[in-house]
C-alpha cells in the first residue's frame, strides 16, 4: 500500500528541479472581514433570509421543513439555516413550520442549549430527547407535508443520511412518514434567492480573484522555458493561505500551442498536466475561484506568452477572443432576462451565434452558496438532457461560462479555444459583471 504521503511527495518531487515563482507579498487581507466581523455579518443575512421562507413554503406546499446536521457528516444547507457556527453534536435538527395566522415557526433540537441558537430559534435550555422532541414537534403542528432532503437530482438536495430518515420516522411516527416529501424546490429556490446585502461582499470578492488571476497569468509568476502548470496552481494556493479564503476547486490551466493538436476531455478543452513547461508563443487559460462567507466564485482568464521581439499578441488571436466577448454580450444583454426561459435564452444565443459563423459553447451555472450552485442554467448540458426549462430570477448570480473556437491564421488555421468565465448579477436589463470583462488577452512577458 502506498504512503499517506506518496501524493505529496509525487508533487513536490515533479516541481523540485524547477525554479519556484518569485516570492509573492502576501495579499492584504482587510480587503475582507474578520472572522467575528464574518459572524456578524451572516447571522443579519440570515435574519432577512428567515424573513423571506414562509412565502417560499407555501409557494412549494410545505407544511414543515427539516434540516439535520450530523457529526463529522455537515449537511450543507447548515450554515445557510442556522447561525454558521461549528457544529458538533450528534444531530442538531433545525425544524421550519408554517404555523398558518401565526406564521413561521422555527424550532432547534439539540442535544445541548445554545445562546447563538435561540437567537433564531425557540429551543429548550434543558433540552429533550430527540425523538421526544420531533414527536412533540409533530403532534403540536400536524403538517400535511414535511420536506427532507431526499430524491433530488443535486448533493445538496439528496443529503439526508438513511440514518436520520429512519430516525425521523421512527421518532415522529407513521402519519409523520407518510407526508414526507422531497424538499428540493424549496431548497433550490432558497438557495438561489440572493441579498441585496451579499453584493457587497461578494463584489471584493470578485475582485480579489481577478486580481490574483491577473497576477498569475504574468511574469510575477510565469517564466517562459521553466515554469509549470503545477507552480501557477502552487502559487494560488498560498496565495488563497494569504488571502484566508477555502478553494471549492483546484486551480485549473490549459496550454494550447501552434503546431500541437488541443486535447480533449468530454468535449472540452483538456487540462494541462502540471509537469507541463511555460513556453513562448503558447496561450494560457486559468480557472480559478475561492469560497468565502457561504459565497463562491468562478473566473477563467486567457494570456498570451510573448515570443522573442514581439509586444503584442498576434492579431488573430485577440480576434479569437473578441468572438467570445459577443457570445458573452449576445448572452448577457439581449437575450437574458428575468422570467425568461434559461433554456430559450440558449437556443436564442448559440442561433445568434451560427448567423455570425462562431462556434461556441455556452455551459453557464448559478453561483451562490455552491461554486456549481442550484438555480436555472445557461447551458448545453441542460439542453442536451431536455431538462426542464425554469425561469431565470432577478438579481441571482451566474457564471457567465462559455467559449469560441476560432480558426487562426499566424497559426496556419489551427484552430484555438477562447474561454471566459465570469461572474454576473441579473436585473431588468440582463446581466451585469461584477469585474470588467476581459478586452484583451494578458501578456505574459
Amino acid at each position: 500500500m502506498r504512503s499517506a504521503l506518496a501524493p505529496l511527495l509525487l508533487v513536490v518531487c515533479a516541481c523540485a528541479h524547477t525554479p519556484a515563482p518569485s516570492a509573492a507579498p502576501a495579499v492584504d487581507r482587510s480587503a475582507l472581514p474578520g472572522w467575528s466581523q464574518q459572524i456578524r455579518i451572516r447571522e443579519e443575512w440570515l435574519t432577512h433570509r428567515h424573513a423571506l421562507l414562509l412565502e417560499m413554503m407555501r409557494r412549494h406546499n410545505v407544511g414543515m421543513w427539516i434540516v439535520v446536521n450530523e457529526e463529522f457528516h455537515d449537511d450543507p444547507l447548515t450554515q445557510f439555516v442556522a447561525p454558521p457556527r461549528p457544529y458538533a453534536g450528534n444531530r442538531d435538527i433545525f425544524v421550519f413550520v408554517d404555523a398558518g395566522p401565526a406564521g413561521l415557526k422555527r424550532h432547534a433540537v439539540t442535544g445541548f442549549w445554545e445562546e447563538a441558537l435561540s437567537l433564531f430559534f425557540e429551543t429548550e435550555r434543558d433540552p429533550k430527547p430527540w425523538d421526544q422532541a420531533m414527536k412533540a414537534l409533530y403532534e403540536k403542528y400536524r403538517p400535511k407535508t414535511i420536506a427532507l432532503s431526499i430524491d433530488g437530482k443535486r448533493g445538496v438536495t439528496r443529503s439526508l443520511t438513511r440514518s436520520s430518515y429512519d430516525f425521523l420516522a421512527e421518532a415522529m411516527g407513521p402519519e409523520a412518514k407518510s407526508r414526507f416529501v422531497p424538499a428540493a424546490e424549496l431548497i433550490e429556490e432558497y438557495s438561489d434567492t440572493r441579498l441585496p446585502d451579499e453584493a457587497a461582499i461578494y463584489r471584493t470578492m470578485v475582485q480579489l480573484t481577478e486580481s490574483l488571476a491577473r497576477r498569475a497569468l504574468s511574469s510575477e509568476v510565469i517564466r517562459p522555458g521553466s515554469t509549470r502548470v503545477g507552480d501557477v496552481r502552487h502559487w494560488l494556493y498560498d496565495r488563497a493561505w494569504d488571502l484566508g479564503v477555502s478553494l471549492w476547486f483546484q486551480p485549473d490551466l490549459r496550454v494550447q500551442r501552434k503546431g500541437k493538436a488541443p486535447e480533449m476531455s468530454r468535449g472540452f478543452l483538456a487540462i494541462s498536466d502540471e509537469g507541463v513547461v511555460i513556453e513562448r508563443g503558447d496561450v494560457v487559460h486559468l480557472d480559478f475561484g475561492f469560497t468565502f462567507m457561504g459565497l463562491n466564485t468562478d473566473f477563467q482568464r486567457m494570456a498570451y506568452v510573448l515570443r522573442e521581439g514581439e509586444n503584442a499578441a498576434p492579431a488573430g488571436l485577440e480576434a479569437a477572443l473578441a468572438n467570445t466577448r459577443i457570445l458573452q454580450d449576445v448572452m448577457m444583454r439581449e437575450e437574458a432576462r428575468p422570467g425568461r426561459l434559461s433554456a430559450e435564452v440558449y437556443e436564442a444565443t448559440m442561433a445568434k451565434m451560427k448567423a455570425r459563423s462562431i462556434t461556441a459553447q455556452i455551459y453557464s451555472h448559478p453561483l451562490g452558496f455552491q461554486g456549481h450552485a442550484l438555480g436555472p442554467s445557461i447551458d448545453m448540458r441542460s439542453a442536451a438532457r431536455k431538462d426542464t426549462p425554469r425561469p431565470l430570477r432577478a438579481d441571482s448570480y451566474l457564471s457567465i461560462e462559455l467559449n469560441t473556437r476560432t480558426a487562426i491564421p499566424e497559426w496556419g488555421g489551427q484552430e484555438v479555444f477562447m474561454m471566459e468565465e465570469d461572474p454576473a448579477h441579473l436585473d431588468a436589463e440582463g446581466y451585469h459583471f461584477f469585474a470588467e470583462q476581459q478586452q484583451r488577452l494578458f501578456l505574459i512577458r
